[in-house]
């Protein structure tokens, strides 16, 4: 029996959202992995104590999809020691500290990625550990891949997405990993969190209707590629965006929404085949029949 649009589009969602066990069993497992490790190598004895993980990112808001991509993980170090005023002028000695903590063990690959040390698991996927040093009120130093330090607010971040989501029916999540289903299949042009920020900045209400709020995801993004950072430290989101990067998003969410709106209309009128086969060319071959 060919299923409807909506149909379709709740079976689509429902098979790029994180399983039960995935949510309660796989994460918690790779961020106790983290705490392990570090704890094992950073002990209070140490001169940089591992203080806590606290896991973030997509993982973190349940705006992640399958198949799941990296995990991200916090790594918060402690200064009972001192050990800022050893790394304050040199996070990539600090960062390379942590990397070698990781040598030997059941990894596959580890490598500074900037501001993170990615950690490749033998049995598939992977975890970004981001060290920190916790400047308090949410506030955290992070390298910044060049030997210095950011500043970065994920979990200020955080509680702000969460409200959002609560105020707007609890239906932003769903609209976002819908969202970053099509970035996936269309050469993922947007990073996560600019993509998470600027969906929850953009809507003032939200209802069940997912067709119709990814119609104007794609309809509303352009106005919105330079929402800030609701963290409060790292400014404009969209800045990582050349011009050309920037034109060429903009002509691939201008290519969405007409493909969306005649999708829709092509619902309205009960032309399901014809809907079903435009929103397969947006969210990619995975969308049902």
């Amino acid at each position: 029996m060919s299923l409807t649009t909506r149909q379709a589009f709740d079976k689509f969602l429902e098979d790029i959202t994180a399983t039960e066990y995935q949510r309660t069993s796989f994460i918690p497992a790779r961020k106790k992995s983290v705490d392990e490790k570090l704890s094992a190598k950073f002990p209070s004895a140490s001169d940089m104590p591992y203080a806590r993980g606290i896991l973030m990112g997509s993982a973190s808001k349940n705006t992640i999809i399958r198949p799941l991509d990296d995990i991200d993980v916090l790594a918060v170090f402690s200064n009972v020691n001192k050990a800022w005023d050893k790394y304050w002028n040199d996070s990539h000695a600090f960062i390379y500290r942590v990397r070698d903590a990781y040598s030997g063990t059941l990894i596959q690959q580890v490598g500074t990625r900037g501001q993170a040390v990615r950690v490749f698991y033998k049995t598939g996927g992977h975890v970004d550990v981001a060290p920190v040093f916790s400047r308090g009120d949410g506030v955290y130093h992070l390298p910044d891949g060049t030997g210095g330090w950011i500043l970065t607010a994920p979990t200020v971040a955080k509680d702000w997405f969460d409200e959002r989501h609560r105020a707007l029916g609890y239906h932003l999540a769903p609209l976002v990993r819908l969202a970053k289903a099509w970035n996936r299949v269309h050469s993922k042009r947007m990073r996560s969190f600019h993509l998470e920020t600027a969906s929850a900045s953009m809507f003032k209400n939200l209802g069940g209707n997912h067709r119709s709020a990814l119609q104007r995801f794609f309809e509303w993004t352009p106005n919105w590629l330079d929402v800030n950072d609701p963290g409060k430290q790292g400014g404009r989101l969209g800045g990582y965006l050349t011009w050309s990067a920037r034109q060429e998003l903009l002509t691939a969410l201008s290519s969405a929404a007409d493909r969306a709106r005649r999708a829709n209309e092509a619902e309205a009128r009960g032309d399901h085949d014809e809907a079903k086969r435009l929103w397969r060319i947006i969210l990619g071959s995975t969308f049902p029949n």
